[in-house]
């Protein structure tokens, strides 16, 4: 073990036996794509809990913890934390178990139910977000500038593994006023806490009445922002086909909640904000592969670009339609083979 591993380990360690948690049983957990680091801990007693491991706590575990309590506020489950030291990185949280959304679906669960419960807690969370609290906690603004400097990542990191070459700086330019002309109308429209990474990987079902049957377990990126978004995370899922009557009723359950807005704006959004996430999840995947060699994400990428390319098709897409249709012919989207790294 090299030394900033034994220190590391001599720390958390230290941390667990602060806590009374020295005896604790410990046992890696599947991580997500970040640098944080899980593991369950079972005490003697048989309870269970999470430590969370991460090198950036000013990035995730700070937002988190603070994000969390007014989330909590509202109605909505999140991890209580027993304890943390954000200086070292180091928290212990509850354990909600192991049962995402997303297993009990690969297990057999009726789908609607799960959905219609992830919609129900963002209506729920649409309703109750305190004005003003995203401003107090000092969360980023997911406005137009943000999901242009987002969608630009596939300009720089799909284009060139695609093309064989960088963009022209005009090609570039060009890719962000199209993206443009087509966010600041949607940015525009109703705000609340956009969650960012809202899909069944990250929802867990809890034994809890109403809307706290749905544990929220991945939101220390969330800013402010579209309404629209997180629906179109759920709906639109990177790694598992949502069936399209199943999305159409729940966009409409969303819409019956909130009868002042526009129907017709309000898919407009959806349509626009997918897009622009379907983009930037194209590039990340592309970049996963590239730099860390993490091949896996690739096998979503045919899924993401059908995605992709259905809401280009759409009228309010048209003008990053056109500029898709210029730079990226036919063999440079979803049948572009990414190449080995060594």
């Amino acid at each position: 073990m090299s030394d900033d591993l034994s220190a590391r380990a001599a720390e958390i360690a230290a941390f667990l036996a602060a806590h009374g948690l020295a005896d604790a049983a410990r046992a890696p957990l599947t991580g997500d794509a970040s640098a944080r680091r899980y593991e369950r801990l079972t005490r003697p007693d048989g309870r269970s809990l999470i430590l969370v491991d991460t090198p950036v706590p000013a990035e995730d575990l700070v937002p988190f913890i603070a994000i969390g309590a007014v989330l909590d506020r509202v109605g909505l489950s999140v991890p209580v934390i027993h304890a943390a030291d954000c200086a070292l990185g180091l928290a212990v949280q509850d354990d909600f178990g192991n049962e995402t959304f997303l297993r009990l679906l690969v297990e057999g669960a009726q789908a609607e139910p799960l959905y219609a419960l992830a919609t129900d807690a963002l209506i729920a969370l649409h309703r109750s977000w305190p004005e003003g609290e995203g401003e107090r906690l000092g969360l980023p603004l997911y406005d137009a500038d943000r999901f242009i400097e987002q969608t630009l990542l596939f300009a720089d990191i799909y284009c060139p593994a695609a093309l064989g070459r960088p963009l022209s700086a005009q090609d570039r330019s060009d890719f962000a006023t199209a993206w443009r002309v087509v966010l600041e109308p949607v940015c525009a429209g109703p705000r609340s806490l956009l969650l960012r990474d809202y899909h069944v990987e990250n929802l867990m079902r809890l034994p809890r009445p109403g809307v706290r049957a749905a544990g929220l377990i991945d939101f220390q990126g969330a800013g402010l922002g579209p309404t629209a978004y997180d629906l179109a995370s759920l709906l639109e899922d990177a790694r598992r086909d949502v069936p399209a009557d199943l999305a159409d009723a729940m966009t409409a359950r969303y819409l019956a909640a909130f009868p002042a807005l526009d129907p017709a704006e309000f898919r407009r959004a959806l349509a626009v904000l997918a897009a622009a996430r379907h983009t930037r999840i194209i590039a990340i995947f592309v970049r996963l592969a590239l730099a860390q060699g993490r091949r896996a994400y690739l096998s979503h990428l045919p899924r993401v670009w059908r995605l992709l390319e259905n809401h280009l098709a759409k009228p309010e897409l048209a003008p990053v339609a056109a500029w898709f249709a210029r730079r990226l012919p036919p063999g440079t989207r979803a049948d572009f083979v990414v190449p080995e790294t060594t």
